[in-house]
């Protein structure tokens, strides 16, 4: 008698009913403690920056003195600097010399409170300068940032931020940049739609896993034929809408980009409320729907859209990038891009607060849509706050908590630093919630969750199919409904407030 003989066996099915062997659901302190070393460890995607690789040269900006001259703090100087100090004087100056000023105004002769100023003391401890912050020693400061070697220096800043990768803004209508990539004189055959001789190329060296290209197509979005034809002409293009399509193909190969972007003008419109910049253009809807959109299906390019700047409100503000503010945007045309364009993926940011709630329920309605970040003006903790809460309990996990917008390398450490900090204090809230349910929570779950706000639910996006059904047919207004780019805007995103009955005013 041997009794392992004998030892009824597991089959299949007997496996199953064995209990599983769960991981240990969190709560309370151990659940927040779990949420804010998720917050804070997982490494992020950038999805939209102005950074450039050292190997693109002076494009790259980085130091104390790029940092103080943003144009955050130029702003912020000028509503406090003496009348005298005229902004024509200003930007005469050397950047030291402006540096020198804003450091004056807004670190030594006030305490440095305001969003932007607090990212510069972020910057400085992160950085180890913590000793010459304290003693508001900017000489030395400079001269520390005067040692490093700007490569070296940009993995230290990567590190301190925690990222995996940032999205730069690679513009082909801007001569600077393009010369980064290819000859000046390099010409664009139309039959092939590339750049005729390879040797007209430049083989790129910089960390390509690092950072990665975006198409920027802001001339076709504003309907600048002017910008668009003088650059086709350049690259000895015919100056036709199949001229502007095989400007695109050509730079997307040289460029190999994560998608399309553009920074939508004030008075965007598209459809029927679109119109010609001056006669004989096209306008910008027959150069999205001709050009833009063609290609866009042609290459699986996504279009990432910012919408909501007010270029030049203050032209004197210009010469550091500063003289841009905030409007409220018409979200119509984005919607009419969803429909209307079911096999292109869209990415969108918004730069007003009143846009924000409407935008979260677009992208309930359309599978194509993806919305990230917190852009420019809203980058801010409080709005960080109320915007990201909103977008969690309207998406859940289904869109992309931060962009930074980075113009100057530095930036990156305070901007991801401040918005995990705020992110985090979002989440211990909401996972809160799911505790009091009685629904488990593990860190495996923390962790897989902030994975997706801090990218992955960006890779996610540009990694799904699209839909291959027909678009439907355009949404037309009534005769005599049709509106001017001002009013249509000004209609829509006030209506709310004159409507008549008891919710509204009646005004109108």
């Amino acid at each position: 008698f041997i009794p392992f003989l004998f030892a009824p066996s597991l089959s299949p099915m007997d496996s199953t009913k064995r209990p599983r062997i769960e991981a240990a659901a969190l709560h309370g302190d151990a659940l927040e403690l779990a949420v804010r070393e998720a917050v804070a460890t997982t490494p992020a995607i950038d999805v939209h920056t102005h950074l450039f690789p050292g190997q693109h040269g002076d494009l790259l900006l980085w130091g104390i003195d790029e940092v103080l001259t943003y144009h955050y703090l130029v702003s912020e100087l000028f509503m406090v600097a003496p009348a005298d100090l005229t902004h024509e004087a200003f930007f005469a100056l050397p950047k030291s010399g402006q540096a020198d000023i804003v450091w004056k105004y807004l670190f030594v002769e006030r305490s440095p409170l305001s969003e932007a100023q607090l990212g510069v003391l972020t910057c400085l401890k992160k950085m180890g300068l913590g000793s010459f912050m304290l003693s508001k020693d900017l000489v030395a400061i400079r001269q520390w940032f005067a040692e490093q070697d700007p490569f070296k220096h940009t993995s230290k800043v990567f590190e301190l931020a925690n990222l995996k990768y940032v999205i730069m803004t690679n513009i082909p209508f801007d001569e600077k940049e393009a010369a980064c990539w290819v000859k000046p004189d390099a010409k664009i055959e139309l039959a092939s739609s590339s750049f005729a001789e390879s040797d007209n190329i430049f083989v790129q060296s910089f960390c390509a896993t690092r950072f990665r290209t975006a198409l920027r197509i802001d001339p076709l979005l504003k309907g600048d034929w002017g910008t668009i034809s003088a650059c086709l002409k350049a690259r000895g293009l015919p100056e036709t809408l199949d001229g502007a399509k095989a400007f695109l193909r050509a730079w997307a190969k040289v460029y190999q980009p994560e998608y399309m972007m553009a920074s939508t003008p004030a008075d965007f419109a598209y459809g029927e409320a679109d119109a010609p910049r001056q006669p004989g253009w096209p306008s910008a809807t027959k150069l999205i729907d001709e050009v833009m959109v063609p290609v866009a299906e042609e290459l699986g390019l996504p279009l990432a859209l910012k919408l909501g700047a007010k270029r030049g409100m203050n032209p004197a503000l210009n010469p550091c990038g500063g003289g841009d503010g905030v409007m409220i945007s018409d979200v119509g045309p984005l919607e009419e891009l969803c429909r209307r364009c079911p096999r292109v993926k869209f990415l969108a940011t918004f730069l007003s607060r009143v846009n924000q709630h409407e935008v979260c329920v677009l992208a309930q309605k359309f599978r194509n849509l993806h919305i990230y970040g917190c852009w420019w003006y809203l980058n801010n903790p409080s709005m960080i706050d109320e915007i990201t809460k909103m977008r969690v309990e309207m998406l859940g996990t289904a869109f992309t908590a931060q962009h930074s917008d980075a113009r100057v390398l530095d930036q990156l450490v305070y901007k991801w630093d401040h918005s995990r900090r705020v992110i985090a204090e979002v989440l211990v809230k909401q996972y809160s919630l799911l505790d009091s349910r009685g629904w488990p929570v593990t860190e495996a779950d923390v962790k897989r969750d902030a994975g997706r706000l801090f990218g992955g639910s960006y890779e996610e996006f540009m990694a799904k199919g699209v839909d291959l059904t027909p678009p439907p047919p355009p949404v037309l207004q009534a005769q005599g409904q049709a509106r001017s780019r001002v009013g249509r805007s000004f209609c829509q995103n006030f209506a709310r407030f004159c409507a008549p009955g008891a919710d509204g005013c009646g005004c109108c």
